[in-house]
């Protein structure tokens, strides 16, 4: 889905021009990366609430406001010469793509058959992959040749065709009449457990991710030409992840979670105790990459059939612990590293990824009643 992939371009886009953005504004690399993290926690905490506000509203109506509150704030901020400017632009971005995720899952699920929803759900993972394999590369690139406003002003045009898209196309039906509008097997334990699970597998992911390249350099000495095609593998079994995950959803909705989870934990573990091993870091890090994006979409997925109510405020839940845990995790690996070294943040992101494997099982764990 274009807006899937452009909001997850515009998320991910500091990062390649940290220091474009830098000396662009006058501000500190630390300064800049706050726009990740300032835009991360946004989403984090105004999922939930936005959806509630916006529990009565066409779908049609929100799903056009989001995009066009992306082609201006991708606006401010491309011509912002203040970093003031900027963040609010981003925070801006933020709020949008919170309420996006919040509300499209339902939609997109209501538009279409029963027996192919496994792959709908998987179609906006697959989008924000691509925006990391691609997106953010090109971005980078547009950025170092053109300048930083070229490569944020982009956005806004993908958002303009997102917007005009569904204006045209989709249908103006109030929200508690759609067809996804109610989980189809309402579990109140689950609606906790999952993501519970999904933050802290998000935790355990980012913990480690979020320092791949210097653990790839460091810890297994590949060169920096190397270290960036190893990061577009990465991204490439994330997608065949997302696909494999996608066809098998809806058979196995449990089962897709629980495997994806689990293998994410022996990839991270793996790069811990065999990283030091070049032929072994490769296999364990495309192991890891294969699991990243189907444990979000499983997680989704999960959340829009167990839902106790409305199921617009499932994927907000979802998409707001998995944001918490992103940064959470960014954290964590942080704290590690002075204290265990970059191979110690894999085993800690590994061990948080085991924690959610257990979440997952006491969710599924029958409930014992006493008798009166």
């Amino acid at each position: 889905m274009p807006a899937a992939f452009t909001f997850n371009t515009a998320e991910n886009l500091p990062v390649g021009l940290l220091e474009l953005i830098s000396g662009n504004l006058g501000v500190s690399v630390p300064a800049v990366g706050l726009l990740v993290t300032g835009y991360g926690v946004t989403v984090a905490v105004a999922s939930v609430p936005l959806a509630h506000v916006m529990r009565a509203v066409p779908r049609r109506h929100v799903l056009t406001g989001v995009p066009a509150a992306l082609v201006v704030s991708s606006l401010v901020a491309a011509a912002a010469t203040s970093y003031g400017l900027l963040l609010a632009a981003r925070l801006l971005t933020a709020l949008a793509q919170a309420l996006f995720w919040a509300v499209m899952g339902p939609v997109a699920v209501g538009l279409f058959a029963p027996g192919v929803r496994g792959r709908v759900v998987g179609a906006p993972s697959v989008a924000g992959s691509l925006a990391l394999v691609l997106g953010v590369p090109a971005g980078t690139w547009l950025g170092r040749h053109s300048g930083r406003p070229v490569p944020v002003a982009v956005p806004a045009a993908l958002g303009l065709l997102s917007l005009m898209t569904i204006a045209v196309r989709l249908p103006t039906t109030p929200p508690r009449e759609e067809s996804a509008a109610y989980g189809t097997a309402p579990d109140v334990r689950r609606f906790g457990t999952v993501p519970a699970a999904g933050a802290l597998s998000a935790t355990g992911a980012f913990a480690g991710y979020t320092y791949i390249v210097k653990f790839l350099g460091d810890v297994r000495g590949f060169a920096p030409g190397t270290v960036s095609a190893l990061l577009v593998a990465f991204g490439t079994a994330c997608l065949a992840g997302v696909g494999i995950a996608g066809a098998l959803l809806h058979r196995f909705p449990q089962g897709v979670l629980g495997a994806a989870v689990a293998t994410q934990a022996v990839g991270m573990l793996g790069l811990y105790a065999a990283g030091t091993d070049r032929v072994a870091a490769v296999g364990f890090l495309v192991l890891t990459g294969g699991a990243l994006g189907p444990v979000f979409m499983a997680a989704q997925n999960a959340m829009l059939h167990c839902a106790p109510g409305r199921t617009e405020i499932a994927p907000a839940a979802n998409s707001g612990s998995c944001n918490a845990g992103i940064r959470a995790g960014a954290a964590i690996g942080g704290a590690v590293l002075p204290l265990a070294g970059v191979r110690g943040a894999f085993l800690v992101g590994g061990l948080l990824t085991v924690g959610a494997c257990a979440v997952l099982l006491g969710g599924r764990a029958p409930v014992r009643r006493t008798a009166p």
